[in-house]
Parts: structure tokens; sequence; C-alpha cells
């Protein structure tokens, strides 16, 4: 198969995703918080052995977590880190379990394909067969799918066609399918309407992770982290953090509302021929405004 279906396959661990997660505010917490539920998945033999050390005996309990799916899901409004926090989770997947070259594969829409019958549910079982074939007996792979639910929507939705009902069968199937490889494949798939989303789906995620906008503590931290080096006043991050709140029936700023539009659009006003201030940041907040809700 052609693997134009990918987006991307990057070796894990990667240096460049590792430094990205430390300016991804919240991701220690967020891994701190599903480490221990990521070990009892991705580490079934070594529960089983803490069983018999502690209890003499495999207890019944730790034959279930063997049912447990290898598939989490992340969702949220955009803008809110998602796919990245999904990448810097498995990163540190492969940096925690010490196997090296594992793999990163973030599935493309390509893989709805050109609207052939049957196309779309091909296209998805030959991409679970590469990962499959890509990790052999030894190597891990961490399988990210933006949009999700472009390929994984309710099947009851009066506007689905036959070839997304198809589509979401044969994803339901293949995550049914990553147990066999023994939580050597872990997929999480990343959306902005968890309400789209088949209830099959969703009930086969041993992690689920609402993502939200940021806090004003958390653009706070946010202002403090990306601008500390331009010495700004604790009065003026304030002034930021009221600036990029919810206000009128708009939203709060998401992370990618303020680093992909605020921070470019104040650069250029001092750039070329001035010093970035605080005034610069003013005058760009007058003229944006936050990206709008998604209703979910």
């Amino acid at each position: 198969m052609s693997s134009t279906v990918f987006e991307s396959r990057t070796v894990l661990p990667n240096e460049l995703i590792t430094d990205r997660a430390k300016t991804l505010l919240g991701f220690g917490s967020l891994y701190d918080r599903v480490s221990k539920q990521l070990q009892l998945i991705l580490h079934a033999d070594r529960v089983e052995a803490w069983s018999r050390q502690k209890h003499h005996k495999s207890l019944a309990i730790v034959g279930l977590l063997r049912g447990q799916y290898p598939f989490a899901i992340f969702y949220g409004d955009v803008g809110t880190g998602k796919t990245a926090m999904a990448e810097a989770v498995g990163n540190k997947i492969a940096i925690d379990s010490g196997t090296e070259d594992s793999e990163l594969f973030k599935l493309s829409n390509r893989v709805r394909g050109s609207g052939n019958v049957g196309e779309m549910g091909t296209l998805i079982t030959e991409a679970f067969a590469e990962i499959k074939k890509a990790i052999g007996k030894n190597r891990r792979a961490i399988l990210v799918i933006d949009e999700g639910d472009s390929l994984a929507a309710s099947r009851s939705q009066q506007q689905s066609h036959h070839e997304d009902k198809v589509a979401v069968n044969t994803v339901i199937q293949a995550i049914d399918e990553l147990r066999s490889a023994r939580g050597r494949i872990f997929t999480i798939l990343c959306t902005n309407r968890m309400s789209a989303l088949d209830p099959a789906i969703i009930r086969r995620a041993s992690i689920i992770e609402h993502f939200q906008r940021p806090t004003d503590d958390q653009r706070a931290d946010l202002f403090e982290m990306d601008l500390g080096d331009l010495e700004l006043t604790p009065k003026q991050v304030k002034a930021l953090v009221a600036a990029t709140g919810a206000r009128d029936k708009q939203p709060a700023w998401t992370y990618s509302d303020i680093r992909t539009r605020l921070y470019p659009a104040a650069i250029a006003l001092a750039y070329p021929d001035a010093a970035l201030t605080f005034s610069h940041f003013e005058s760009a907040l007058a003229t944006l405004e936050p990206s709008p809700a998604l209703a979910d």
C-alpha cells in the first residue's frame, strides 16, 4: 500500500517533540494523570508479575485488564492542544518504555479516499496493517488520528452515508484487533466533536481527556513562559490575561489563538524598526478576535 494515507511517520523518541512538550502547559500533569493507566494497558506482563509478587497468585481482576483497549480519546475545542499533546504523550511512552525505534504514525484524512465504493474501509484496514507490519516483534507504535470524527462519526446520523458506516465498522474492528499486539500499538483519536463520535468508539476508549480553553491562570502562565524575556510587568501580564478572557459573548482565547495569531501580529507591528513592547500586543489585540467556540 502507498503510505500517503499517513500525514507523517516519525521515529520515537524524537528530540523535537520532547522540546515541544516543554512548551505545552499542563503536559506534565496530564501525563502524570494517565501514566498509571497507560502502564496497565501497555505493560500487562508487568502487572501480572506485580500480582504474583504481592498476592502470590494471578488475581482475577488483573486478568480482566487484558480486555482494555489500547485506545484514548482527546476531545475539546479547536486550538486547545489536543494533537500536540497526543504526540507528546506518544513520545513519552516511547521514552518511558525504553523501546528503541518506536514510531509515531499520524493518519491523514486522505484515508477517506476518492469516494469509490469500499475504498475508505480498504484504506483504513491497510493503514492498520502497515502499522502492524512496521512494529515487527519488538517495536512499538503510536497512532494519532486527528479530526477523528471524520472517520468515526455515529452510524445513527441521518446524513451518514453507507461508506461512512463501513468506515466506522472498520475502525471499530481495527481497535478490537489492537489488543492482539499486547500494548505495542496505542491509538489516540483527537476530535473537536465528541458528541459526533459513534457510541461504540467511545465505549472502547480506556482513557478520555477533555481539553478546554485555558483559564486565566493558565493564560498567565503561558504569557510568563513565552514573554518572560521581554520583562513585562505583572500589571501588563494581567492586562494581557484580561484582554484574552471571555467577554461580550466571545469565548476566551485558545493557546493556538495566542501563539499563532496574537504573537505574530504583535511582532509584525514592531519589525523591523522598533523593539517589541507591550504596546504592540495591545495594538494587535485591538484588531483580533478569538476563534469561535465549536458547539458540541
